[in-house]
């Protein structure tokens, strides 16, 4: 039996695996061309309509042809500047091989959800000349193999506290911040996170003024309004290192960036200068009041309704899924102004205050009621159901000062929310990958650590791969946005891998934890109930995938 911890005289890398890469990613894109011209044919067929298993293959081949395109100039970046090493060398080769193999034989939608390129009107000559490419098939037959996976888990088991188990190609001024919230993570959120989860508690607010002070909710936000005037891919490192230890506090962040975004990309100046500077410094909480009961992504059958009163507008409604809404202090509202509509046309926004709550009264104004929905994860913030009676707002809450411009302004936030969501969604990964490699290091079994055991250090190497897979789709995405460029396909290419990645390494961590993962004392057992969320909000995967097709089918898209 091979065991991990034991040294090769040779890494069992792949000669010229860069070249080789190089080589595989061209066969890839053509037969991504294929399905994308066949998916497009069979909807012209049925007028218009997709065949919605064949669309949404479409939309992770795509993601997966993306992903390699990203692990490529990543091991590029790192091979210009002397960083690519034997574990990257290992996470790239086992992570080409392994991704190339599914796009030949079928991708993983979800759990008993196969994309096959047949399904996507793919011919089996094109598939054939696919795989049959020297440098996929040398990949596919020589990339994830058991040596390189346990050679991989041999160099990550020797990382001493928290890793990466790979450079991320970010500069030193993003490793910096990542070492500093790691810091914070490690000493103030990861002693109690797992207390807090099971006891379904707030994050106490001493903790959520020390993100205030270290400036999380106000990262992005320009400098002229208090902010930080950082980018997304700082972003993305501190989500992935407040998510690593608690998602909960991870998403608190999250808040703020819907609350912030919303103001600065469809706010009046006057807007803007009242509630930035109050956002970036956490003395103002937000939340956001956009689902309703039975609606959930269909968003233009919202019924919650505002009506002009004077000189106020009055907000009458049922709301759901409201997170962290009881401690908030202002609410961002979708709501139906204009009572002709039937769509995404007559919905306008608005910047709602409420009085603050606490866990006892969450909702202490007389026009708003709420009550908690009990979840199984994604705790220490709550949901809340909640009814607005009658809740009166100043007429500048609406938003940008213009009705009907609800939706387009919601739009505006979806790149910016699904790139923070996938890095949430590496750092549940992270802490999952983590937790298996530590128990299957401590644990042993008929004599030895069940590290040395093939199908234990394989889960844990695939884990390690599809981080670093998952984190470059993101960073890419978080750099097209910094870039100003539209970058709604990315950021749910991000969004979708991530998701799954998530729940496959807190899966996987569980079983390798055996009967003792689904005791609630082990934090594995929570990291399970967080991950599963991620597959649903911010659009769920089919959803997500949805969106994903419709961009890829564009006219004049190449």
């Amino acid at each position: 039996m091979t065991d991990p911890r034991h040294d090769f005289a040779s890494a069992p890398l792949l000669a010229n695996l860069t070249t080789l890469t190089a080589a595989a990613l061209p066969a890839a894109e053509t037969v991504e061309a294929a399905a994308r011209a066949a998916v497009a044919e069979r909807i012209a067929r049925n007028g218009g309509e997709p065949e919605q298993h064949a669309a949404h293959g479409l939309a992770w081949l795509a993601t997966y042809v993306e992903s390699l395109r990203q692990m490529q100039l990543w091991a590029q970046r790192l091979d210009a500047c002397g960083s690519f090493g034997e574990v990257e060398s290992l996470i790239l080769q086992i992570g080409f091989g392994e991704y190339l193999a599914q796009i030949a034989g079928g991708i993983p939608m979800s759990q008993g959800e196969t994309a096959r390129l047949t399904d996507m009107g793919v011919d089996g000559t094109t598939r054939d000349r696919f795989a049959g490419t020297p440098a996929v098939a040398t990949l596919i037959e020589s990339g994830n193999t058991d040596a390189a996976r346990a050679r991989l888990v041999a160099l990550m088991s020797r990382a001493s506290g928290a890793a990466t188990f790979g450079a991320t190609g970010l500069d030193e001024d993003m490793e910096m911040i990542r070492d500093h919230f790691r810091r914070f993570a490690e000493d103030r959120v990861v002693p109690h996170a797992h207390g807090w989860h099971l006891r379904d508690e707030l994050i106490p607010m001493e903790i959520v003024d020390e993100m205030a002070a270290l400036g999380v909710f106000g990262l992005t936000i320009p400098e002229e309004y208090g902010g930080a005037g950082m980018g997304k891919t700082a972003m993305c490192v501190v989500s992935e290192e407040l998510s690593r230890a608690y998602i909960g506090v991870g998403s608190l962040g999250t808040r703020s960036e819907i609350a912030a975004e919303l103001i600065l990309c469809g706010g009046t100046d006057a807007q803007k200068r009242t509630w930035l500077p109050r956002l970036a410094s956490g003395e103002t909480l937000p939340t956001a009041v956009f689902t309703e009961p039975n609606t959930g992504s269909d968003l233009g059958a919202l019924r919650t309704r505002a009506v002009r009163d004077g000189e106020e507008w009055v907000l009458t409604g049922n709301k759901t899924w409201i997170t962290h809404g009881g401690r908030s202090d202002l609410m961002t509202v979708l709501a139906r102004t204009d009572p002709a509509t039937s769509n995404y046309a007559g919905l306008s926004m608005f910047l709602a205050e409420k009085t603050r709550g606490s866990d006892e009264t969450p909702f202490p104004d007389p026009t708003i009621a709420g009550g908690e929905i009990e979840v199984l994860g994604y705790r220490g913030m709550k949901e809340y159901t909640l009814a607005l009676d009658a809740h009166r707002v100043p007429g500048e809450a609406l938003l940008g000062g213009a009705e009907g411009q609800g939706f387009r302004q919601l739009m505006q936030t979806f790149e910016s929310a699904r790139i923070q969501t996938a890095a949430r969604a590496i750092g549940v990964a992270q802490n999952a990958l983590e937790l298996g490699l530590a128990y299957a290091r401590d644990r042993a079994a008929f004599g030895k650590s069940i590290l040395a055991f093939p199908r234990v250090y394989g889960k844990l190497a695939m884990m390690a791969v599809e981080i670093m897979v998952a984190r470059q789709l993101t960073y890419f995405a978080a750099r097209e946005k910094d870039a100003d460029r539209r970058c709604d396909l990315e950021a749910g290419m991000a969004k979708l891998l991530g998701a799954r990645v998530a729940w496959a390494a807190a899966d996987n961590a569980l079983q390798v934890h055996g009967g003792n993962g689904f005791a609630l004392e082990y934090p594995i057992s929570r990291v399970l109930c967080d991950a599963r969320i991620l597959n649903i909000f911010e659009g769920a995967a089919e959803i997500q995938a949805q969106v994903i097709v419709r961009r890829l089918l564009e006219p004049g898209r190449n």
